[in-house]
């Protein structure tokens, strides 16, 4: 068995034509653009190449963003201010901090500030609260746009057992969301799991994300399993690799995502998503 490529590239370009598509209707029907705010605190080389990334896409779409860069040593107080004053800018429709921030200032205070209905990451307990009830509106986006790669090649999910290896808030934890309302049974993995490699040969549906190189080898994996590979890592000799072991996984797994391509461009298709939902849908928490 060779494992079929969830190829992420070639899905985001059509839903970010179908985006574009949208936007000019909005439009012509005397609709402002969508706007989105991207916040960086620091000069973190990979944030601003992530956010690099993400300001192209708006552009290609009809997104108007605009970027706030912050010295390293912003105070908290500064930076809730700027948030406070684009929370009230009726020209942006969403707001997006880019992560991490650093040390001296809490991370969860700032995605509190931003108000649930701008918050187009999905990071604000107002929305993932809804995800909990399965009301969703403004969903994460990585979690969101594994579902769409997911539902968009016709994989099944009712009934499945889905094992998830990483337990943040921004992948793990709402991923498990994700899939559980997708009626799929769910196993979610972390550093005090015992036994990790029993529980992964259970699941026909595997999402890796923690952070390290190659962890999971193709023979923890049951046959024809469906493996989703968030990770993202550089090795010394500059090759780009995930979190799985590719070359040993693609020959147990019924289908795989690549790394670079996979996950990474549906994410960022999923950010155009809420933003472009964010400017149309009229979900404000009251």
């Amino acid at each position: 068995m060779t494992a079929a490529l969830l190829d992420g590239k070639t899905l985001a370009a059509q839903l970010r034509l179908q985006l574009r598509q949208q936007i000019e209707t909005q439009m012509a029907q005397g609709q402002a653009p969508p706007g989105l705010a991207v916040i960086i605190v620091g000069e973190d080389p990979a944030s601003q190449i992530y956010v690099r990334h993400k300001r192209t896409a708006c552009t290609e779409i009809g997104i108007l963003s605009t970027v706030h860069i912050l010295p390293t040593a912003t105070p908290e107080s500064e930076l809730l201010t700027l948030l406070d004053q684009l929370n009230e800018n009726q020209q942006i429709h969403g707001i997006l901090v880019q992560l991490p921030l650093p040390a001296h200032i809490n991370t969860q205070t700032v995605l509190e500030r931003i108000h649930p209905h701008k918050d187009v990451d999905g990071f604000h307990p107002y929305n993932v609260g809804r995800l909990v009830l399965r009301m969703p509106l403004l969903r994460s986006c990585t979690p969101k746009g594994i579902m769409t790669l997911l539902q968009k090649n016709n994989i099944p999910l009712t009934g499945q057992d889905a094992v998830i290896i990483g337990q943040s808030n921004i992948v793990g934890r709402p991923m498990a969301l994700e899939l559980l309302a997708a009626r799929c049974t769910i196993t979610v993995c972390h550093s005090r799991t015992r036994d990790l490699s029993a529980k992964v040969r259970q699941a026909d549906i595997l999402v890796v994300a923690i952070g390290q190189a190659e962890f999971v080898h193709g023979d923890w994996l049951k046959p024809g399993a469906v493996v989703i590979d968030v990770g993202m890592n550089r090795l010394p000799d500059g090759r780009l690799v995930g979190d799985v072991h590719g070359a040993s996984a693609i020959e147990k797994a019924s289908w795989i995502t690549p790394v670079p391509g996979g996950v990474g461009p549906m994410t960022i298709a999923s950010l155009l998503e809420n933003t472009v939902q964010a400017a149309y849908s009229n979900h404000s928490p009251s």
